[in-house]
């Protein structure tokens, strides 16, 4: 995976948007507003994405390419290297699993305009 071909995942998700809120290199994805991803676009690729607390340390302890998440709660975010060791499709799996949990934790006024977007 390279930067365009998450770049192009990240923003299929529905409703989701890029920004550059910290720096010009910080590239982050969100929806309705939160923080679902976000990489920089100058260093190693990787991304940090957002994980249940119990799921953050299994992901560390498995694929040594997920660290705690830099600049981020160690407790909800990992930082994932793309470095090649782990499948494609795995990471998209994550993405798609920090996508869910944000959206989850939405109001129920975002998630219903989060919605009319999809439709």
């Amino acid at each position: 995976m390279n930067i365009e071909e998450l770049r192009n995942y990240c923003l299929s998700k529905p409703g989701a948007t890029e920004c550059f809120p910290f720096d010009k290199t910080t590239l982050v994805f969100k929806v309705c507003g939160k923080m679902f991803a976000l990489t920089d676009l100058e260093d190693a690729l990787s991304i940090n994405l957002k994980c249940t607390p119990e799921k953050v340390l299994e992901l560390r302890e498995h694929y040594a390419c997920v660290l705690p998440g830099y600049h981020m709660s160690k407790i909800h975010w990992n930082t994932v290297v793309i470095d090649g060791s782990v499948d494609d499709i795995l990471v998209r799996e994550w993405i798609d699993e920090s996508y869910r949990l944000i959206v989850v934790s939405l109001t129920v006024k975002k998630r219903m305009e989060l919605d009319k977007t999809i439709s």
